[in-house]
């Protein structure tokens, strides 16, 4: 039987980009392909669990609205996977670094691209961790209106501001999860 390598499943706040506020289920994966230094997630552990159990655990929740995360959720969340959450009533979004292409289940894609190459084939929301880089070049290989520019661990907040007001086709987003101090 298949099983699948998660870190966490928990229940929260989304914290970050388009839906900010919304109440979700998170799905953390672990493992991911890029190494990031500025990373916050211990993605390395965790638990191999069926599909079936993944679905029960986020279905005792009460929102159908489902992040599936990680390190990179990509490297495990298939269609045999989103079918069986999809048949749970659920709603999924999905946060990758880009590097792999997305299941045709999937309901939004939220990129944070890290370094190329890229294979995600659609992209809803484009959200960097800005580090003073160029942006604009990076957002040019995707297609979407909806840009998001994150303080890199809330260090550098008043210089992405800055940007943003010079920027205006970009959005601030937040670690709100990290603001008010929830999961």
């Amino acid at each position: 039987m298949k099983t699948y390598k998660v870190n966490e499943i928990f229940y929260s706040l989304q914290g970050e980009g388009f839906y900010t506020g919304t109440p979700a289920v998170f799905l953390r994966f672990s493992g991911c392909n890029r190494f990031c230094a500025f990373c916050d997630t211990q993605h390395q552990n965790g638990t191999e669990m069926t599909g079936a159990e993944i679905a029960a655990a986020c279905s005792a929740y009460a929102s159908r609205h489902l992040v599936a995360t990680g390190g990179e959720p990509l490297l495990q969340l298939d269609s045999e996977l989103l079918r069986l959450l999809k048949a749970g009533g659920f709603y999924v979004q999905i946060e990758t670094n880009g590097s792999l292409p997305v299941p045709p289940e999937v309901d939004w894609v939220t990129c944070s691209p890290k370094d190329a190459p890229w294979a995600v084939d659609r992209v809803d929301e484009l959200k960097i961790v800005y580090q003073g880089q160029d942006v604009e070049q990076t957002a040019s290989m995707f297609d979407t209106p909806r840009r998001f520019l994150q303080p890199c661990s809330g260090l550098n907040t008043a210089e992405t501001i800055d940007y943003i007001l010079r920027h205006p086709q970009w959005r601030l987003s937040l670690q709100t999860h990290k603001l008010i101090d929830i999961r």
